[in-house]
């Protein structure tokens, strides 16, 4: 199974902000969405980087609460790991751990297409068990 697969079960799209967007302004975007993590962009629609609810935590925790005068691009992940459509899901389960990462952009062709979370990656593998074992079970009573 692959990262497509994942994506065609979401709502389409990633929800993003300007580095220079206020992260009181993020903070407010996670609440409603109901999201940890935004994608910063730049106007030309490229990665800036990734701002999560820990980067701002961090930064609540170094900075104060003078951080929510900040921009995202005060505290965002500048190096933001990756995937594609392609990767399978359990390269990207083994990425996530290894790097202890919670959400990963989905980028194709140098576009970005969408962006899946750990919550996202283990709904799916979930999923595909539950598949796997109802085809044994049918394949048992029927044997």
């Amino acid at each position: 199974m692959t990262v497509a697969a994942i994506l065609r079960d979401k709502t389409p799209g990633v929800i993003s902000v300007r580095p220079d967007e206020g992260i009181e302004v993020v903070c407010q975007k996670l609440a409603d969405k109901g999201i940890g993590a935004v994608m910063v962009l730049r106007p030309d629609g490229g990665i800036a980087g990734i701002l999560s609810e820990r980067d701002i935590v961090r930064g609540l925790a170094m900075i104060g609460t003078d951080l929510l005068q900040q921009s995202a691009d005060t505290i965002m992940t500048r190096s933001v790991m990756v995937c594609s459509s392609k990767d399978t899901i359990e390269d990207v389960m083994h990425l996530m751990t290894k790097r202890r990462i919670r959400h990963l952009p989905v980028v194709d062709n140098g576009k970005l297409t969408g962006m899946i979370s750990i919550g996202d990656v283990v709904k799916r593998r979930i999923a595909d068990t539950q598949m796997e074992a109802e085809a044994l079970r049918q394949y048992i009573a029927t044997g």
